[in-house]
């Protein structure tokens, strides 16, 4: 498959970012990994740790906890296949920072149409579990779905994993 843009979405555990990972390496040899998540505590070191060992040599990694939109600008032109993972740490991260999610998530768009090398973008499925307790996780919840729906819009796959097996829904 000729990999241009596509998001892969999935559940925690899923085999997401496994797909995104493979998808990315059949695209390119050099490989750009542009990481959302923030190692607050150990249990979360460990896991980026894990993500890490996953990766051989031909990625370079770049923590972009924030500064998801001009990282991938700044890369637009790259040779190498770009992984984002994941969009979901992404927006906690935004909103748990105050960021104007809807300017942000325009600029994701947006800066997703402008890339010339192949980009895939990893994110969770979180509606289709319970209803969170709190106004802040239906926050998330709702912000979540709206983001996936803006991003599955302008990409030109989507993939769904359960299982470790994907399911084309767009391309």
């Amino acid at each position: 498959m000729d990999m241009k843009s596509t998001l892969v979405l999935g559940g925690a555990r899923s085999g997401k970012s496994r797909r995104a990972q493979a998808l990315v390496e059949a695209a390119a040899a050099q490989r750009i990994y542009l990481a959302t998540a923030q190692a607050f505590d150990e249990e979360m070191r460990e896991r980026i740790a894990r993500h890490q060992g996953e990766r051989d040599d031909s990625w370079q990694t770049v923590d972009t906890p924030l500064e998801l939109v001009s990282t991938l600008q700044d890369l637009k032109d790259s040779q190498r296949a770009v992984l984002v993972d994941c969009l979901t740490l992404w927006l906690s991260n935004l909103m748990l920072g105050g960021r104007d999610v809807a300017a942000e998530t325009a600029g994701l768009c947006a800066a997703i149409g402008e890339m010339k090398t192949p980009v895939c973008l990893v994110s969770n499925e979180v509606g289709m579990g319970l209803v969170p307790e709190t106004p802040l996780g239906r926050a998330f919840r709702d912000e979540q779905g709206w983001l996936n729906q803006r991003v599955a819009e302008v990409v030109d796959r989507v993939e769904f994993v359960a299982a470790g097996l994907p399911l084309v829904l767009k391309g």
